[in-house]
């Protein structure tokens, strides 16, 4: 185990020193705000305490070429509760990624990170929400299987998104 982690940490350094570092420069061509809504149906054991879905959706993105881009996202997804049950929301903390195939066309992406819980006993979880969709220079609209991990309970959605490009200046 030890030899694992030290041939990793050597690899993992010598990758680090062997790329040439490139000056990032913030465009309206390269950087954009995203700000939208989303939509769906809770399931696994969401499903049981939670009758649908809403929520905001807001990210920062900055792509590294025309067809990929990395940032930040978070937001607000609250859940209707059923019956007995309250309602309770996840607010994700997440890095995100995506692989655009054409400049206006398909995409494919996921989020990764941290769903902090809210009106529920648990303080949250693992949060992972893979993303296909369509996009344009303006628009994105996309379908999600958002998942939030947490200690006793697994809190999934399947759903539909849109979010506004604003272009950074």
């Amino acid at each position: 185990m030890k030899k694992a982690v030290l041939f990793l940490a050597t690899l993992c350094y010598g990758l680090s020193y062997g790329q040439e570092i490139p000056e990032v420069d913030i465009t309206t061509k390269n950087s954009w705000f995203k700000a939208g809504l989303t939509a769906g149906v809770p399931m696994g054991d969401a499903k049981d305490i939670s009758s649908f879905n809403v929520g905001v959706d807001v990210r920062g993105q900055y792509l590294f070429t025309p067809h990929f881009g990395v940032g930040i996202a978070s937001g607000y997804n609250h859940f209707f509760g059923k019956d007995e049950f309250d309602d309770f929301g996840v607010i994700p903390l997440a890095g995100f990624a995506r692989y655009y195939f054409q400049t206006e066309g398909v995409f494919v992406g996921a989020d990764f990170g941290y769903g902090f819980l809210t009106n529920v006993d648990n303080s949250g979880g693992l949060y992972f929400n893979p993303q296909i969709g369509y996009h344009n220079k303006k628009w994105n609209i996309y379908g999600y299987y958002q998942n939030t991990f947490a200690e006793d309970i697994t809190i999934r959605s399947l759903g539909v998104g849109v979010t506004y490009n604003i272009m950074f200046k």
